[in-house]
């Protein structure tokens, strides 16, 4: 990717970060991590651009797709218990799922022990 065009999926992160209520230095790390990955910026920059997920990059076989739907997930748990921070925010959701996939490059035992064990409250036999 040219200058211009990190110029412009760095000032979309920024954008991203203020419209899902994070302060400049949660910005300043994304992007330093975002930069430091050059699969996930893929994904990232991909989805810029065509608004759809690239989902080429996989870490231990899950996808930013995955990702996403096991945030969602615990999202509808979070819902239960009263924790609202995402019901309207859909770039919380974009955002997080592409920090939770830069953390997970470097932990992906972690990562996928808690998508494989934490699941939502919406299936029979859950507890």
């Amino acid at each position: 990717m040219n200058s211009e065009g990190k110029d412009t999926a760095k000032e979309w992160a920024r954008a991203l970060c203020h419209y899902a209520g994070e302060d400049e230095m949660f910005f300043q790390e994304f992007w330093a991590a975002l930069q430091n990955s050059e699969p996930v910026f893929k994904e990232f920059a991909h989805y810029l651009q065509n608004r759809d997920f690239l989902c080429e990059y996989r870490i231990s076989g899950y996808t930013i797709i995955d990702i996403m739907v096991w945030q969602m997930d615990h999202f509808k748990a979070r819902l239960d218990s009263g924790d609202h921070d995402m019901v309207q925010n859909k770039d919380k959701m974009l955002l997080m799922a592409f920090d939770t996939m830069l953390k997970m490059e470097k932990q992906p035992e972690k990562y996928v022990h808690s998508m494989q064990s934490e699941t939502g409250t919406d299936y029979p036999d859950k507890y």
